[in-house]
């Protein structure tokens, strides 16, 4: 059997956080409920209007183009994308094709071919019957269209592409980027050729691969992994079978209760489409704008996904954890300011400072995120901090911790969030009895009452059986209610035995 390699091109549309619509001032509201109230003679295509440029989703798409390092056009121009679908209002899409406003640039070492920015469309609405419903609320909302070189050799690789640009949409604050809402829509070009199709760099040799086919509107990435496999597998066997069946260039959809794609329409080409400049645009001259100049728009850029992945991979914390500060902003800001306030402080040495930022990040990553698995809580970077503080003293065990941690989310009553707003990590501790007792004194009269009525675990331990010990420390901890320094605990029991 021939060893088959696919190679896998995307085409991502996401739409952009704008006020309005790309060339009318209809709102851009994803989250309209009713149909078709967000529209107008413009968007919808009535003769005798004209449209308008929205310079914030040009600026939008600019900001993206530097933060992948693209190359920006100097000149752009819009083009009429003509084809006939009941939710084009207008019978054309506005697009750009021949002048993109970004060319190159990379993401997730994949390499891009360019972004453009267009209109979307509106949704059709079919589960009615016999007949079919339109909403043109979103038809017009600026829409980036990101396509990447075919450089892609497996399914995970095009999720976890996508996965890498809702990250940098979502920072840039330039799309919301849901699958589930369709404000982020990946489209797989999906084609396989024999082993010497991908050169050793890398590379493809086009003229060794196979149809392409695309498989269009992969609402999640799971189902872009999904139907990515699903399609390799179908053009292998197809190939493999004998049988004469050829692969056919085709656009196809993926059916999500059989877990498999299904033919939609034979692929159009460019020329299917008919595309002409756009009259009723200006051509714009991006040098010439001064709300475009580019060192104005990269000195707006935050620090992007790959940035902080680099920089949080020089703590002392796990790949996990900094996944899940690369995806949750306010937790990420919490760990940034609790390490902070760690550096900060005086005459701290190196190696205590990596203890505290990777004990910061474990309580952060697994105690708080899952108190917080109902909503976000009050807890604060100052709380987080005075936490590890008090563990790295000895001041309270780690069990301490975690009823000090879930009692400052959950308030002094489960429910009350509110409570927590006045509690303070010491303040808890206190209340509760979580400080650990470091008076050997006082332990001193808990172990030898412990020791004189455990005889057989003491003669154990005698012996030579030393995990005898673990179970006397034991019984010390819930003689305190949990309370006793386990260390001074233990030496006391040393001493005595």
């Amino acid at each position: 059997m021939t060893k088959y390699i696919p190679t896998i091109g995307l085409e991502i549309h996401a739409e952009l956080n704008t006020k309005t619509k790309m060339f009318c001032d209809c709102i851009n509201n994803p989250d309209e409920s009713r149909p078709n109230i967000n529209i107008c003679p413009i968007c919808l295509g009535h003769p005798g209007t004209l449209p308008t440029l929205n310079k914030e989703a040009i600026k939008l798409v600019l900001k993206i183009g530097h933060a992948v390092g693209g190359t920006i056009a100097d000149y752009t121009e819009w083009d009429r994308k003509n084809y006939f679908y009941p939710d084009i209002p207008k019978g054309y899409q506005i697009s750009q094709y021949k002048y993109p406003l970004v060319s190159g640039g990379k993401i997730h070492s994949v390499q891009l071919t360019r972004i453009h920015l267009e209109e979307d469309t509106g949704t059709s609405i079919h589960d009615r019957g016999d007949f079919s419903l339109l909403n043109y609320n979103r038809a017009g909302v600026p829409l980036m269209e990101l396509v990447t070189e075919p450089v892609i050799h497996s399914a995970k690789d095009a999720a976890d592409f996508a996965k890498e640009l809702q990250l940098l949409l979502r920072y840039l604050n330039a799309s919301n980027a849901n699958m589930e809402k369709g404000e982020m829509r990946v489209e797989a070009n999906i084609s396989v050729g024999p082993e010497d199709s991908v050169n050793s760099d890398g590379t493809v040799d086009f003229s060794k691969l196979g149809t392409k086919v695309e498989v269009k509107n992969l609402n999640s990435f799971k189902v872009v992994e999904k139907a990515i496999n699903y399609e390799i597998e179908r053009m292998i066997d197809l190939l493999e079978s004998g049988n004469g069946d050829e692969i056919v260039q085709e656009t196809r959809g993926w059916d999500e209760t059989k877990q498999k794609t299904f033919s939609q329409r034979k692929k159009e080409t460019s020329d299917d489409y008919r595309y002409f400049p756009e009259p009723d645009l200006p051509k714009l001259k991006i040098s010439e704008l001064p709300e475009f100049d580019a060192d104005k728009l990269k000195s707006e850029l935050p620090e992007l996904p790959w940035e902080k992945r680099e920089r949080l991979s020089n703590l002392n914390i796990g790949k996990d954890q900094i996944e899940i500060f690369i995806n949750d902003f306010r937790l990420a800001k919490m760990f940034d300011d609790v390490c902070q306030k760690i550096n900060n402080q005086k005459n701290i040495s190196e190696e205590d400072s990596k203890n505290k930022i990777k004990l910061s990040a474990n309580y952060l990553t697994t105690d708080l995120l899952s108190l917080e698995k109902t909503g976000p809580s009050n807890i604060s970077p100052e709380n987080i901090f005075d936490l590890i503080e008090m563990i790295s003293k000895n001041e309270i065990s780690s069990r301490g911790a975690k009823d000090i941690l879930a009692i400052l989310v959950k308030g002094e009553a489960a429910g009350k969030i509110s409570n927590s707003q006045n509690l303070s990590v010491r303040g808890v501790a206190e209340k509760h009895n979580l400080l650990q007792q470091s008076d050997t004194g006082a332990l001193e009269e808990i172990v030898k009452n412990i020791i004189s009525n455990n005889q057989k675990v003491v003669e154990e331990y005698r012996s030579g059986k030393t995990a005898s010990l673990q179970f006397l420390i034991g019984q010390g901890m819930k003689a305190t209610k949990g309370s006793a320094n386990p260390q001074i605990l233990a030496e006391i029991f040393k001493k005595n035995l």
